[in-house]
């Protein structure tokens, strides 16, 4: 049986690329809406660079149509009905002018006034440059404005898993290790079972064009697995940057 979820209340989940937020928070999002809770997902690129197999999905403007029609039917099966693109370039999002993007992140959630505020940490979990970029404009936007903002954490627990399948370290963008958080850093931590897990499965799905090779890698069965884990820490006991 899934863990409980706490009541986040009117959630805004803000990230870099289609599947982030599905990957990171997707039966979070999913356990809202069945609340009766107003989740709005910010996506700000479309992926046009983020091909798992480019033989099959070359990256470009074709890759962005794909993925973009790919996040539309995920965000159905979860019930997210809200969605908007900032449509930045893949890639480029360190290069965006920071007091823009806070200001149509801050505009957003100004007419959603949400609660809660889902995002990366500012380490990107991979060192993204988009995700840390995404990081800092979601922040911004909302700080003084009283709603919570978690930061997406990774557990020592499911690295270990992960490493059975993959070096951990290939998905890194900078030559530093992921930074992990035990449970008792954490604000949330969902471990997801039974028909929510089933429907994030269904969500991740959608995205062919990005979990192919992770199935392959993993198996259904463990794939399934890597899924369950979704965890946040609280950005007001981030320690201050040195």
């Amino acid at each position: 049986m899934t863990t409980a979820l706490p009541d986040l209340g009117t959630i805004l989940s803000v990230w870099a690329h289609p599947d982030d937020e599905s990957w990171c928070c997707g039966g979070i999002m999913a356990d809202a809406v069945r609340r009766g809770r107003r989740v709005v997902c910010v996506t700000a690129t479309r992926g046009e660079l983020g091909s798992s197999d480019e033989a099959k999905w070359p990256p470009g403007a074709a890759l962005a149509e794909i993925r973009t029609r790919e996040l539309e039917a995920c965000l159905a099966i979860l019930g997210v009905t809200e969605h908007v693109w900032l449509d930045y370039p893949d890639g480029g999002c360190a290069e965006v002018g920071e007091e823009d993007a806070v200001a149509r992140i801050r505009a957003i959630a100004e007419e959603v006034r949400p609660d809660t505020v889902l995002t990366f940490g500012p380490d990107g979990g991979t060192y993204h440059p988009d995700h840390i970029a995404v990081s800092g404009w979601a922040t911004a936007a909302v700080a003084g404005t009283g709603a919570a903002v978690q930061y997406r954490s990774t557990t020592p627990e499911w690295i270990a898993f992960m490493s059975q399948f993959m070096d951990p370290s290939q998905v890194m963008m900078a030559d530093k290790p992921p930074v992990v958080h035990t449970a008792e850093a954490l604000s949330i931590r969902a471990l997801l079972d039974g028909d929510l897990l089933d429907l994030k499965y269904r969500a991740m799905e959608a995205q062919e064009s990005q979990i192919g090779p992770l199935i392959t890698i993993f198996g259904p069965d463990n794939y399934r697995r890597a899924l369950a884990e979704e965890a946040f820490r609280a950005a007001a006991d981030e320690p201050a940057p040195q």
